[in-house]
């Protein structure tokens, strides 16, 4: 397939904030799409170059692609970085400059999606001496050959900021279109954006295979050619594969257990809610892998970890949910979650940080148990299986999260007061009858904390300090998620919470060279970042405000932590941040 066909799709998608209408163009243009090549539009329709479950990335930053736009447009570097400043967009900048340039090759050919594919896959394998020239001339390679829309996407998706709106649930609705329409009797109304099917079941089950097969792998990469290909057949035999990070299932806030009771029903079970990390733990073949909630894969940040699971989970093969919580070794406290992030990234000096900083696996969930899927077993059952697996729990090492069952609100109560006396955030409250849902707001249970919700935000941009601030990036642009639309939206800027010091919590310094490889695009003092990082913001109150495009302002946002375990997909959604306007102070809208 011809690159162009895809850069089309970009430009269309682009134009538009309608999911529905974004929905049917994807459907539309995968009918048209050959299996062989499905695997590699669906990921680059997504800004990807790899699935999410593999390590690899291409790790290129603008100042690289600056100079590829410089070599493949015969303009000098400063003046292409100068027009970048002027535009604020790479991806424009390359489009523009690429349609001005100089020199061309004597063999000039059409790009396909599967060159693109390849020249940036390579960009990942490249090391050792030379290796920013190589990686300049492979980017120049399909600069050269691409049209000025090419070459604007092809940036983009080399940063990472492709900006088409392309999120899973748009995703797995275009593929439902695309191969089931007919069957479910579909039809789009492009004038009033609305869809309607003859057979709602029908639709429900196609959608609902879809969702089920993209939750066993996550990859579309895979699904969409199963759901092609096979059908509902194709899609039922998506399975588990251990080894294979799947997304975890989360939780939405409820006031009090009064609200959780009424939500999940009685008799419920309480458990701690801690300040930790989520750990993935899979074992086939003697093989213990570990991935956090983002799908990365952290065993060799965590001997210990696999050393506890090798000792006193007592099964041949299996997926488990869990919690890594740090601790302090003298005082045998929990500690927050910001004092022992820095694991999560560490390369080197490994164990000795580990002994720095200890961690205790908490187990609360089971996915996979000897070669059985328990997703759909009920949780009271899973429970049970959790037992069986660790029949003896070592506190500081390895235990199953410490629970009760309770109808009573008064007992729940007491429990949510013991977990916050031992140092937890709260308490999760989970319905005995739930299946395993990977998602947000599933139904299966809700958490419980003591203080107004904060937000997990996206860092989108920066504004660069002045004064004693200087050569510091000091005000930070954050963003929601804007689950409709699938788009970040802007909620304001947090430049407090962060310390001078590096020693004394997250500083400038440090978020400074955190986003530096990740700008995109700069203006002025203003930089653009790919929304990579999050972090946990507090806030006095939500207000309406038309100066963002949430629709919303934080009053006065602070940084409570870097949150390095969670990615944009986890981001606070506007619907939350609505849910939560309504509720302050009792206001309503």
């Amino acid at each position: 397939m011809d690159y162009s066909d895809l850069v089309d799709v970009y430009e269309k998608l682009e134009k538009t904030t309608k999911r529905l209408e974004k929905t049917h163009i994807l459907a539309e243009f995968l009918k048209t799409v050959r299996t062989d090549s499905l695997p590699y539009v669906v990921l680059l329709l997504q800004g990807n170059v790899y699935p999410a479950v593999e390590e690899k990335k291409i790790g290129v930053a603008a100042k690289l692609v600056l100079k590829a736009i410089a070599s493949a447009s015969g303009i000098p570097h400063d003046k292409v970085e100068h027009h970048w400043a002027k535009s604020g967009d790479l991806g424009e900048t390359a489009a523009e400059l690429m349609g001005k340039k100089k020199q061309s090759t004597l063999f000039k050919t059409d790009i396909t999606v599967k060159k693109v594919m390849e020249n940036l896959r390579k960009l990942a394998t490249l090391e050792g001496e030379g290796t920013v020239s190589r990686k300049v001339d492979l980017i120049s390679e399909l600069l050269t050959s691409a049209t000025s829309k090419e070459a604007k996407f092809i940036v983009r998706t080399m940063l990472e900021e492709l900006r088409v709106g392309v999120a899973d649930g748009t995703l797995r609705d275009a593929i439902v279109w695309a191969y089931f329409g007919k069957e479910i009797g579909f039809t789009y109304n492009q004038k009033e954006n609305d869809f309607d099917v003859k057979d709602r079941i029908k639709y429900n089950e196609y959608s609902d295979a879809v969702q089920r097969a993209y939750d066993m792998v996550s990859d579309f990469s895979e699904v969409i050619v199963a759901a092609k290909e096979k059908g509902l057949l194709g899609l039922a035999k998506s399975s588990l594969k251990v080894g294979a990070p799947i997304k975890v299932m989360l939780y939405p806030k409820a006031e009090d257990f009064k609200e959780a009771f009424e939500a999940l029903g009685k008799p419920a079970q309480c458990e701690f809610k801690f300040d930790g990390f989520r750990i993935q733990a899979h074992k086939k073949d003697g093989k213990i892998t570990l991935f956090t909630r983002r799908l990365e894969n952290v065993t060799k940040q965590f001997p210990d970890v696999v050393k506890f699971v090798e000792e006193f989970v007592k099964a041949k093969e299996f997926i488990i949910d869990s919690e890594a919580v740090g601790y302090d070794s003298k005082t045998k406290k929990y500690v927050a979650f910001q004092i022992i992030s820095q694991r999560i990234k560490r390369k080197y000096d490994i164990e000795e940080i580990a002994k720095k900083f200890p961690v205790e696996l908490d187990v609360f969930d089971v996915v996979e148990y000897e070669g059985e899927n328990c997703m759909n077993k009920p949780f009271r059952e899973r429970r049970k299986i959790l037992e069986k697996m660790v029949p003896k729990e070592v506190p500081f090492k390895l235990k199953l999260a410490e629970a009760i069952v309770t109808s009573s609100e008064k007992e729940a109560e007491e429990f949510y007061q013991k977990s916050l006396q031992a140092g937890n955030e709260g308490v999760m409250v989970k319905s005995l009858d739930a299946p395993y849902q990977p998602g947000r707001r599933v139904g299966g249970g809700v958490k419980i904390k003591p203080v107004m919700e904060t937000l997990d935000v996206v860092i989108v941009g920066a504004e660069k300090g002045e004064g004693k601030r200087a050569g510091w990036l000091s005000s930070f642009i954050i963003a929601c998620r804007d689950e409709d639309s699938d788009e970040l939206v802007e909620i304001g800027r947090v430049s407090t919470g962060f310390k001078e010091k590096s020693e004394e919590g997250t500083s400038f310094d440090d978020m400074t060279k955190l986003l530096d490889s990740l700008i995109v695009d700069k203006k002025g003092k203003i930089v653009k970042v790919r929304p990579k990082i999050i972090i946990e913001v507090a806030y006095e109150e939500i207000q309406k405000s038309p100066e963002y495009s949430s629709g919303y302002a934080l009053r006065f946002p602070r940084l409570v932590r870097l949150r390095e375990d969670r990615g944009p997909d986890d981001a606070s959604t506007l619907r939350e941040v609505d849910v939560l306007y309504s509720k302050q102070r009792g206001r309503h809208k």
